[in-house]
């Protein structure tokens, strides 16, 4: 359930009025009317803030969810996944020829958004030496490191016996 919703469920079975609620937390009413629209983000801070004002706390509920993700992207994330258990700062540097190589016969074959803008962002990490934000990109579970995934500049540099133990294949 959204935040917003949320606050107008309780608010409802409260009987509150956002005008009650402005006057009772302080908060604009202008603002929580942004808030229940979902113009405005209600951060938790805020919304346990306002729900305590009706008599309510916020309880965050934190639970690990398997993201749904097809099967070739799994498969992705699972070689990528390996390539950044093996990546630090040596196999960045052996690796960056292949990348840089990569990027280019990739830009050739590539068209359309968002898959350029991702071939960009692939080369300012690797200019960069940007080891935090390829791991991201390489595990990340995200839409936008999904679709980074697909134009990665990775081919190679796993051999052939990792790729296939990665995928359960080897025999």
């Amino acid at each position: 359930m959204e935040r917003g919703e949320l606050l107008r469920d309780v608010m409802r079975e409260t009987g509150t009025t956002q005008s009650d609620l402005s006057s009772i937390s302080g908060v604009r009413q202008p603002s929580i009317s942004q808030f229940l629209s979902g113009r405005v983000e209600l951060s938790d801070r805020m919304l346990d803030r306002l729900l305590s004002c009706m008599g309510y706390r916020l309880e965050v509920v934190r639970k690990p969810v398997r993201p749904g993700l097809r099967r070739s992207e799994e498969r992705s994330w699972r070689l990528h996944r390996e390539i950044s258990r093996r990546l630090d700062e040596t196999t960045m540097s052996m690796w960056r020829p292949i990348m840089l190589r990569n990027l280019d016969r990739l830009r050739g074959q590539v068209t359309g958004q968002p898959h350029l803008r991702n071939l960009d962002r692939w080369q300012r990490l690797v200019d960069d030496h940007d080891l935090l934000g390829m791991h991201r990109v390489l595990t990340g579970l995200d839409r936008d490191s999904v679709e980074m995934r697909e134009v990665s500049p990775m081919t190679g540099v796993l051999t052939q016996e990792q790729r296939l133990d990665v995928l359960g294949l080897a025999s």
